[in-house]
């Protein structure tokens, strides 16, 4: 997706008010640190961001009034005026008693019991960031493509092989020809056969993995439709992805890699995407479906003794 592209999307549809605390976390490693002054400040202070003005709010940051600007087009709102008016719904819907909180840390001396808790709010944070922040417009779009694909490629390494993987079985079960590779020299040299009517996927956190970006550049300059699941929207995978499918995350510590956190956010919308394709495909993928579970039924047949 180019960035004009983004630019016209993101003034077409700014994110809803609910959206934008997730979308300040997701976009915020990635912003200068003064625009990160000013997301942070948006994101921590609603109901008083509210209230400022642009020269107000830039003052109270340390910062520009262009850098305030800047950060609001960032997040997705053509201009100041929209983010205020998304702060203000953001903090009346906080004060509704749906104002989001946050864990400490995990501790190395934490009780199992609260690494349980801690673990889980981070990873529901997670989901509920991603699914606010996902863009349906491009997801279904990547759905239509892949639904009509006559092959379909994914390129993941680390974490983000696995959830390449994890998407690979699921679509070979309904019908389709999906292949994962975490080889990059094999990723290229499949790539190197894709065409139009084919699909590309590239599933990288940071969006500027090498060994990712590669093979998707050789599918994208082959004619292949181009898919990037990516936590930065702004990376360079982008540059050659047809649709952006962008994760969320939670705050990386020392016992919780950024993987953890991805990896959820990743298996989110790679079952989104697949969940869309099976209802796309579906007098063919029912059947397919009902097969693999009959052939495997055996398996799950507790034996005599």
């Amino acid at each position: 997706m180019t960035n004009d592209l983004k630019e016209s999307f993101s003034a077409d549809s700014p994110p809803a008010p609910a959206a934008l605390a997730a979308k300040v976390r997701t976009l915020a490693p990635s912003m200068t640190r003064s625009m990160q002054r000013v997301a942070e400040a948006v994101a921590g202070d609603p109901a008083g961001c509210a209230a400022l003005t642009v020269t107000g709010l830039a003052e109270l940051t340390g910062t520009s009034e262009a850098t305030v600007v800047r950060t609001a087009r960032l997040l997705g709102y053509p201009g100041y005026r929209d983010l205020r008016l998304a702060l203000a719904g953001l903090a009346a819907h906080q004060q509704s008693g749906r104002a989001p909180s946050v864990t400490a840390d995990i501790a190395v001396d934490d009780p199992i019991a609260d690494v349980v808790a801690k673990l889980a709010y981070d990873e529901q944070q997670t989901l509920a960031d991603t699914a606010a922040g996902l863009d349906t417009v491009q997801l279904g779009a990547a759905v239509s493509a892949a639904a009509s694909a006559r092959r379909i490629d994914i390129y993941g390494v680390g974490a983000s092989s696995l959830v390449g993987q994890d998407l690979a079985q699921k679509l070979a079960r309904i019908g389709l020809i999906a292949h994962s590779h975490t080889d990059p020299h094999l990723a290229v040299t499949n790539a190197v056969q894709l065409r139009s009517g084919d699909v590309a996927i590239a599933i990288t956190h940071s969006g500027s993995t090498v060994d990712v970006i590669e093979p998707l550049r050789v599918a994208f300059d082959h004619g292949a439709t181009t898919i990037a699941i990516t936590g930065r929207p702004d990376g360079p995978v982008t540059q050659y992805a047809d649709h952006v499918l962008t994760t969320s995350t939670a705050r990386e510590t020392e016992l919780r890699p950024a993987a953890m956190s991805s990896r959820t956010s990743q298996l989110l919308v790679v079952d989104c995407l697949f969940v869309g394709v099976a209802q796309r495909t579906y007098e063919t993928a029912a059947p397919a479906l009902a097969a693999s579970y009959e052939a495997l039924a055996h398996r799950h047949t507790p034996r005599p003794r």
